[in-house]
């Protein structure tokens, strides 16, 4: 399996959310569908704040929080792709009985590249539901009026520039793809 420019940003939140109780049942990164088709990295991580995860659905009360788990994404995007901004960014959502999301992803208040510190800081206040997803909102908005949660990750400028190199090798990619069809296509 190779490396991914955010895989040791992915283990040091890993490591602070396990550090602080929140140890995630799941987690994977990926650069998803690439070469030309979805510039993006990726990291997903499952959590079960309630600690319900091992149990069937008619062991859990009803009214429980969090039944089914609280899904965590970073993703990283190029900025090739219309309607998706360049950059990193952080979301969360509740999981259904399935492990799909319960609504649109929402943004957590936090920096793209945000402290390990800081992400925990936003996942117990969405655990607590003083951050909540906005359903009058189709785009992922949040209730939360305390602005940007903590700080950057002290290591920030290391992994935006290994994204970046990982991005401009995509794109490089995607180029060199893109002209082998239309040389096959023009045969």
């Amino acid at each position: 399996m190779r490396s991914l420019p955010h895989d040791p940003y992915i283990e040091a939140v890993t490591d602070a959310l396990t550090a602080a109780g929140l140890t995630p049942v799941e987690q994977w990164a990926d650069d998803g569908e690439t070469k030309g088709t979805y510039c993006h990295l990726t990291a997903v991580l499952s959590l079960d704040p309630s600690g319900t995860h091992d149990q069937d659905d008619e062991e859990v009360p009803a009214g429980t929080p969090w039944r089914h788990g609280l899904l965590l994404s970073w993703e990283w995007h190029t900025g090739a792709e219309e309607g998706w901004e360049k950059g990193p960014r952080w979301e969360f959502a509740a999981l259904k009985a399935d492990g799909s999301c319960e609504y649109v992803p929402a943004m957590l208040p936090v920096f793209g590249y945000a402290s390990p510190a800081a992400v925990v800081d936003a996942v117990r206040r969405v655990v607590a539901r003083e951050i909540r997803p906005d359903f009058s909102s189709s785009f992922g908005g949040i209730v939360w009026d305390g602005g940007v949660i903590g700080d950057a990750w002290e290591r920030h400028t290391e992994l935006d520039a290994a994204c970046e190199a990982w991005g401009t090798e995509e794109a490089g990619a995607a180029s060199t793809a893109s002209a082998v069809i239309e040389t096959k296509e023009s045969d």
